[in-house]
């Protein structure tokens, strides 16, 4: 096996797994660790076919303790989005083997084909790829699953908020008290719940005027049933903390004009914005951490901060 990266070896048992699970006179030929992510480890893993080609195939590897007491439900409910999605339009991996609760792998895993394209973080051609993004999500909120999966679960908490520092302690005050009330009553739809400029990958032309086309969309260990206002929500606050809170009110616009139907009154988007915003608030450091590792060296967790205290901000100033 010929490693390109000393961190992307395969473990022992993992290794045989994969193998059980390749066409006759296939083998694993290369492996490369895939960055970005927060929750589980991912390398594709490069098969050498019978005719001399190769494919790829990609491995998701739950090992850190902090995260895998969820690994199971995480990988049922990814197996199931996978199952749903093959042969909907909607360019999701293929499903090739998982293993749930480590019965045959070291740890938690799940094995499926691999996608073309990259996720594409850049402040460059944003406003060409948000009313794109926009239209993918209103795709799958169009799904209808025969069986329909679990309910959402809330991210957060008034009480498990974390104000950043300098920030406007009223106008925080304020939001979390938002997220004291009910949740508001919604229409539900198939919701991916991690939906983000990170799980999704584009074809990028060189110039107009083929313009982006997304090639995939990844990570679907989160999906659920929910109200749509709630992806939109988390998408529009990765755009804001990634390109600038500007950037998080346009999703929303975009995704309106794409079709997507959010809730009717001002109080209830605000509920599902804040509701993600200050979810944010928990885990800032790490969010900081993956965007720098993909290129972004600038996105230091005090700049997220300050750009999540100003999003909060105006969705607080718009919307309150």
């Amino acid at each position: 096996m010929t490693n390109h990266d000393e961190a992307a070896d395969v473990r022992p048992l993992a290794l045989a797994w994969v193998n059980r699970h390749l066409e006759t006179g296939e083998r694993i030929v290369g492996t490369e660790a895939l960055h970005g992510g927060i929750t589980a480890e991912m390398r594709r893993l490069t098969i050498g076919t019978r005719g001399g080609g190769t494919r790829d195939l990609v491995l998701r590897t739950f090992v850190d303790p902090l995260y895998g007491e969820h690994a199971e439900d995480w990988l049922n409910r990814e197996t199931g989005a996978l199952t749903l999605l093959a042969g909907s339009g909607v360019p999701a991996p293929g499903l090739v083997a998982v293993d749930p609760t480590a019965a045959q792998c070291e740890y938690p895993s799940l094995l499926m084909t691999h996608l073309a394209g990259r996720a594409v973080l850049d402040d460059g051609g944003v406003e060409a790829r948000v009313p794109v993004l926009a239209r993918q999500l209103v795709a799958i909120h169009a799904l209808r699953p025969a069986v329909r999966p679990r309910e959402y679960v809330a991210l957060t908490t008034a009480e498990t908020v974390v104000t950043p520092k300098g920030a406007d302690a009223a106008v925080w005050a304020a939001a979390i008290d938002v997220i004291r009330e009910p949740a508001p009553p919604y229409a539900g739809r198939f919701l991916h719940r991690d939906f983000h400029p990170g799980n999704v990958l584009f074809d990028m032309p060189p110039a107009p005027p083929g313009g982006a086309r997304i090639t995939g969309v990844v990570d679907w260990a989160g999906a659920c049933w929910g109200p749509a206002d709630l992806d939109v929500a988390h998408c529009s606050t990765n755009l804001a903390l990634l390109h600038g809170p500007a950037w998080g009110q346009r999703f929303a616009e975009a995704y309106e004009e794409a079709g997507g139907v959010l809730a009717a009154a001002a109080s209830e988007r605000l509920y599902w914005r804040v509701r993600d915003g200050l979810a944010f608030s928990e885990e800032l450091r790490l969010v900081a951490r993956s965007w720098r590792e993909a290129g972004r060296a600038e996105l230091t967790t005090r700049a997220v901060e300050e750009r999540l205290d100003a999003y909060v901000t105006a969705l607080m100033d718009a919307l309150g």
